[in-house]
Order: C-alpha cells, then structure tokens, then sequence
C-alpha cells in the first residue's frame, strides 16, 4: 500500500537541516514535498562540501553529502521570493498545500505577505509549522539559532565530555546535529496533531516551534535529575550517573565494549557467569543504588574481569545470559553490521548522476509502507513540471518568469 501520507502534499520553504529533516521525513511517509529554494544558489547546504557524491564514473559532482541526507523525496522548484511575482506564486501553491514548513527569522515572511495570517485568510485548512532558533516569544525570539550554539545554552554541553579531573574535562559538543534533528522530528509529530485535528474539525493552524525548546525538552532524565536533587547534572564522561555498570570496559584483544546493566538481576547473572557470585552478595554492591555510590570501588574490579575475555568472547558470552552487551562501532562498521543489514537501513536510489546512498527511515509500518520514490532533486529539476501541473501555467508564462529572473 501507499504511504501513510499519501495525498498530502507539503511546501518546503525551509534550508539546512532542522526543517528539511521534518519534511524529508513528511516525504518518506508519502507526501507530496515542494522544497522552494532560491535561483542559482539553492539551499545554503548544497555547498556545505566536501565530501560529494561521485557519479557513475567515480567523478565527483556538485551535489554534498550534507545537502543529499535531508532531501530525499522532494521536488525542487526555484523562485526568488523577494520579487512580487515570486510571492505571488508560492501563495499561489499555498493555496493548494496542505502543510507549509519554513524556518525564517521571525517575521522574514510576513514582510513578504506570506505569513500565516495572510495564507490562512487563502487557505484556512493550511498547517503552518515555522522552525526557529528560540520561537517566536520571548528576548531572543528576533535572533538566529544553530545547532551548536543550542547544544550550548540548552545544556546539552554541560553534561557531555569527560568529567572534570579526567584527561580531556569540558563541555564537548554531540557529534551529530541533535538540535536540528530532534527539531525535526518534534516539528514532524506536531503536524500529525495538526492533521487530526484539521481531520475533526477542518481547521488548519500555526505550530510554533524551537529548537532551544526542543533541547531543553530533551534533557529528559537529566532534567528530572536536577529537579529531584536540586544539583546541576554535571559531566561523567563513559559512566552514567544513575547505573553501575554501565560504561565501556576494556578486554585482553585492546577493544572495549559497553556493559550495560540495567537491574540488578543482570548483575547477579553477571557475577556468576564470570565466577564471582560474591559481587552479588556484597553489600556495596548488590543493589543498584549501593553500586552507583561505590562506583569507584566496583569498576576497577570490573576492569580487571573484562580484561580477561576479548571483545568478541564477552559479547558472545553475555549475550547468552541476556546482559546488554555490545561492540563500539565506527559509521563504517555500524553499515557493515548484521544487524543494521538485516533492518535495511542503508538504502540507494537512482539519479541523473547514478545511485545515491542514504539512511533509510527507521519507522516500519504493518501496512502502509514508506516509500522512497525519488533521489534528492537538482536544483530547479522540477520548476517547471511543477508550475504546469499545479498551477496551469503555459509554456509562454513560465518562459517569461524565467526571463525575469522569477524562477
């Protein structure tokens, strides 16, 4: 069957990677996506290269690998939205989409008449979500966010790195865009609100999100943590504040491997699968709250075990026993890895270059499959099949639009 979404269609007018994230994931589920993207330059992350894709020949393109992770799925359309007839046609295909996606600085769009209040009035059932760094109240509501400035002031950093005393303290970065993605798909889950309650009521309306929001939301436990205790969460590096063990350990083959041990059943298993069922029984250790205040009594004993079994043998070993037991992967391994092939979650599909890679979705539906109809698009590659269908216009008028510079 079709996608989820099949029969909806979505205007992108959102760059780099908060907002195409949401829609590429709209797109996946079967949606219609229009990315808008300016004349000649596009979105800001087709030039966020090297490395870019090679074509059949092994040659390299001018597509980036960023710009290709996020933008699957759609149909490119250049216009340039600071002339009048460029407003004029994305309120035209407004009026004929059911989800509008854009991540402006608060009122960059109303100047150009393309705020909500003024697609609302064209098209009352339109759910208008805008992506920005601090939304759309509040002293820094005018300002621009990015990622890491996020991770940043919404104390993701503070609780990431080494802790203070070891080799390497201080507040470190995630490696990966978590601000922006988390956005994503924060702003995909609000749509589907939107969308049932358009379903029971017919009416569309304004979803405001941000991404400092969506970091702060997302100290989750952390949060709590702080709330409970009325102390700051601070850095622990490998180990986690609130389970022992729970941290990588190093084995006799120079690997190390994460033993996470969520109960203290699993540390009962562990000790006697290792010979040393009076762990178990050591009141230090034999509840989760007594090994998390003896942490630094009981790792060391932990190290000295894990020393004598390669990686391999632990992982095959605890695995037996149903303790969390795994390898610490690079991308490469992580692709190469049974398990990730088993749940096909690299995918390829065709362009004008040749096959394009990617991360495919993880959602798995019994019924309505995703669907990965089309390759990241060139830019512009369907201006003008999208402007005929959509919107009726000849030959002659999107000829003289481009003569304008309009599209």
């Amino acid at each position: 069957m079709a996608g989820p979404l099949t029969g909806l269609r979505v205007l992108d007018l959102s760059r780099v990677m908060a907002g195409p994230w949401c829609t590429q994931i709209l797109a996946d589920m079967g949606a219609e996506v229009i990315k808008v993207e300016r004349p000649v330059s596009g979105d800001d992350t087709r030039h966020w290269g090297p490395p870019w894709l090679k074509d059949r020949g092994g040659n390299e393109t001018r597509e980036s690998a960023y710009y290709l992770s996020a933008n699957r799925g759609k149909h490119s359309v250049t216009v340039d939205m600071g002339q009048p007839e460029g407003q004029a046609l994305i309120r035209e295909l407004a009026a004929q989409s059911d989800i509008l996606v854009e991540n402006f600085k608060r009122g960059g769009l109303a100047r150009k008449g393309l705020d909500y209040a003024t697609l609302e009035a064209i098209n009352p059932g339109l759910i208008y979500c805008s992506i920005t760094g601090f939304g759309q109240t509040g002293p820094m509501a005018a300002l621009a966010g990015y990622d890491y400035l996020i991770q940043a002031q919404g104390g993701l950093m503070s609780i990431t790195g080494a802790a203070d005393g070891e080799p390497g303290a201080g507040p470190q970065r995630v490696g990966m865009a978590v601000a922006d993605l988390t956005t994503g798909m924060n702003a995909t889950i609000a749509i589907l609100g939107a969308l049932h309650h358009r379903h029971l009521t017919g009416e569309g309306q304004y979803i405001d999100m941000a991404l400092l929001d969506v970091q702060v939301s997302w100290l989750a436990n952390q949060a709590q943590n702080y709330f409970c205790s009325g102390t700051p969460p601070t850095r622990t590096g490998e180990y986690h504040p609130n389970l022992v063990p729970y941290q990588p350990f190093p084995t006799a083959d120079g690997e190390k491997v994460i033993i996470a041990i969520g109960n203290d059943g699993q540390f009962q298993r562990f000790c006697q699968a290792v010979g040393r069922p009076e762990l178990a029984e050591d009141p230090r250790f034999a509840t989760n709250p007594e090994r998390v205040r003896h942490r630094l009594e009981l790792v060391p004993i932990m190290v000295e075990i894990t020393r004598s079994r390669t990686a391999a043998e632990w992982i095959a070993l605890l695995g037996e026993i149903a303790v969390p037991c795994g390898p610490i992967q690079n991308i490469a391994q992580v692709f190469d890895d049974p398990q990730v092939k088993a749940r096909e979650m690299k995918i390829e599909l065709e362009s004008r270059h040749g096959p394009v890679p990617g991360v495919a979705n993880p959602i798995k539906y019994s019924r309505t499959r995703l669907e990965y109809r089309k390759a990241p698009p060139a830019l512009g590659e369907d201006t003008e099949a999208v402007l005929a269908r959509l919107l009726g216009k000849t030959p002659e008028e999107i000829a003289e639009l481009r003569q304008r510079d309009v599209i």
